[in-house]
Order: structure tokens, then C-alpha cells, then sequence
């Protein structure tokens, strides 16, 4: 892997320019960052998004995050490039009730929703900093995915499995050292600023 793009996944058009919702120009650029601490390679945000109206089950309200994976893999890039898509929709595949999100094994693409990260779906009051750290998580965990690592057993290792919000704050932003050899990665420098530190800006809390 080269290098990582980001670009945003909305119901509509008019929802990607620029995109609105929950998944903000500065969400993006915070996610890039980290990922490209994680991984050390270049991270960048790209300007064009993707409408996932074809992928919606009106029987669900939900999106078919496998649907989506496969329409991202069609989109120009570098073959050495990871794509991962973000969105604020709600996620499932047929035999769950709904995803985080989702990767292809040893592949190029991965996506990741903010729709479940977010305090607000629970009833909670909005809580921005702990929203982009889980949002960090799922993002490094499926592009994880995409460099063939499985489920790791280290609940503290971001390649544990996590089927609730609980178990995603319980577990770190970083892979285990075992995880790193199987990638073929190094260990990443400390982070800076972390994102329980971010104050919602005035288009995030609008």
C-alpha cells in the first residue's frame, strides 16, 4: 500500500457538495491525518464523492455496504492505492442487522459509518471527539482488513473484533505487534492532538 484515499459516501448529490450530515471536510482531513500516521503512507481527501442511492433497501432504511464496496472499486486509482469510503449512512449486510462497516479481504476497498459512532443514535448528547476516535478505529480496522489481517484475539489491538460502541472504546487506535509483522507494517510515531481534544467547529454543530 501507497497510499490511502478518502472520499465521502452520501445518499445524494446535493449531500457531497460540499458534504454536509455528519461527515464534514474536517472530519475527513482529521481521519486522513491519523491514517496516515497509522500507516505511514500518504493519506489525501478526494473531491469526488459517491451517491449510494442504488445500494438503499427501502424494507431495511438501511444501505448495502456490499453494494457500495464494489461501486468504490470501480472508481480510478492507483492499483497500489486503498479506497475507503465514509459515510454517515446506516450500514448492513444480509446476515447482520447492521455493519460499522466493511472491507474486501486482501483487496483494495474498504468502508466505514459514522451512523452508529455517534452518541446521538443511542440517545446521548453529541460528543464529537469520542465519535472520530471510534471513526478512527473502524477506519484503521477494515483497511486492516484490506492488507489481510483477520479478527485479532488482543481486545486491546484495533483488529479485535466489535460488535458494539462498548467494545470499540475499549479498544486502542493501533495494531498489536503481532498484527504489525503479519502486515508488514512499523510502529507509528505517538499521536499529537488527540480527537477528544477537537471542539466541534461551527459547520460541525450545525
Amino acid at each position: 500500500m501507497k497510499s490511502i484515499h478518502l472520499l465521502a459516501v452520501a445518499a445524494s448529490a446535493a449531500a457531497l457538495s460540499p458534504p454536509s450530515g455528519s461527515v464534514t471536510l474536517d472530519l475527513l482531513d482529521n481521519l486522513a491525518a491519523e491514517l496516515a500516521r497509522i500507516f505511514q503512507v500518504s493519506c489525501r481527501v478526494r473531491e469526488d464523492g459517491l451517491t449510494a442511492s442504488f445500494a438503499f433497501d427501502p424494507a431495511r432504511g438501511q444501505y448495502h455496504s456490499t453494494s457500495i464496496l464494489q461501486r468504490l472499486e470501480s472508481l480510478p486509482a492507483d492499483p497500489d492505492t486503498r479506497v475507503l469510503g465514509v459515510t454517515a449512512l446506516d450500514l448492513y449486510v444480509p446476515v447482520l442487522t447492521f455493519v460499522f462497516g466493511e472491507a474486501q479481504w486482501n483487496g483494495r476497498c474498504a468502508l466505514v459509518s459514522l451512523n452508529r459512532l455517534q452518541e446521538e443514535f443511542y440517545g446521548m448528547p453529541p460528543n464529537l471527539g469520542l465519535a472520530l476516535q471510534r471513526l478512527q478505529k473502524e477506519a484503521v480496522h477494515e483497511l486492516g482488513h484490506t492488507l489481510g489481517l483477520k479478527h485479532c484475539s488482543d481486545w486491546q489491538c484495533v483488529m479485535a473484533s466489535s460488535y458494539s460502541v462498548e467494545r470499540i472504546d475499549l479498544k486502542g487506535v493501533e495494531f498489536c505487534s503481532a498484527c504489525l509483522q503479519k502486515a508488514g507494517l512499523s510502529s507509528p510515531q505517538p499521536s499529537g492532538r488527540s480527537a477528544a481534544e477537537l471542539e466541534p467547529t461551527s459547520e460541525d454543530s450545525a
